[in-house]
Parts: C-alpha cells; structure tokens; sequence
C-alpha cells in the first residue's frame, strides 16, 4: 500500500471573478448538481465554498493519479464533494473506478482570500 497526498489552494476571488464572467457554464462544467446546491446555499460566502470544491477536486486529481493510466480519465464531475452529518466534507466517485483505491481523505478549509483543500489516498499497487 502506498499513500499519496494531493494539496491545492486557489484565490476566492479568482473562482468569483470566473463565475460572474463565464456563468452557469464555468459552474456546470466544474461542478456537480449536489455541489451546486450546497455552495448557492451559502448566499454571501457561496464563492468560498465553490473555491474549497475547487480546490479539493485539484487536490484529488493529485493524490490520485499514481492510480490512473492516463491522466485525463477523471473529469470535475468525477469527483463530489459531499459533508456528513457533521458537515465533515467527503468524497464520492461517479461513473468512475480507481484502481486500487483503498481509501480516501480530505481535508477543506477556506477563509476570506484563500481556499485550501489536502488529499490523502491509499492506493495498493
């Protein structure tokens, strides 16, 4: 078993000024209709947490593409972000396998500039 670790951090502003230009493309492109959901929800600090799914979703493609053979097979919308109950944020693939995938976790944060998120994966080679 191997551990890889995946980590990004993008300016809120930067995925702010990419929505209000390009719209419900740029958002439908990157995101999933759950994730859609949950950030317009936020009202006044939706853009936050776009950028934390944003940041996450790099930070994944990251830790995990030891385990992919090519690494353009995982798109945005493979990757869902997703809280518990707890609003502990997760992960859940869709319309994908990832070879020797273990286990998975991730860790969000943001604050008024920046959104961090880090990956840890379990990939068994």
């Amino acid at each position: 078993m191997i551990t890889y670790c995946g980590t990004d951090i993008i300016e809120i502003e930067r995925i702010k000024k990419s929505i209000e230009k390009i719209g419900q493309p740029f958002i439908n492109k990157i995101f999933t209709t759950n994730e859609i959901t949950y950030c317009e929800a936020k009202n006044s600090v939706k853009y936050q947490h776009y950028a934390a799914r944003f940041a996450a979703k790099e930070a994944i493609f990251k830790a995990i593409s030891k385990a992919l053979e090519y690494k353009f097979n995982i798109g945005w919308k493979n990757a869902e972000i997703i809280n518990d109950e707890n609003g502990r944020p997760n992960v859940k693939f869709i319309d994908i396998n990832i070879d020797g995938l273990k286990g998975i976790d991730i860790s969000i944060s943001h604050c008024k500039e920046y959104a961090v998120a880090t990956v840890v994966a379990e990939i068994e080679k």
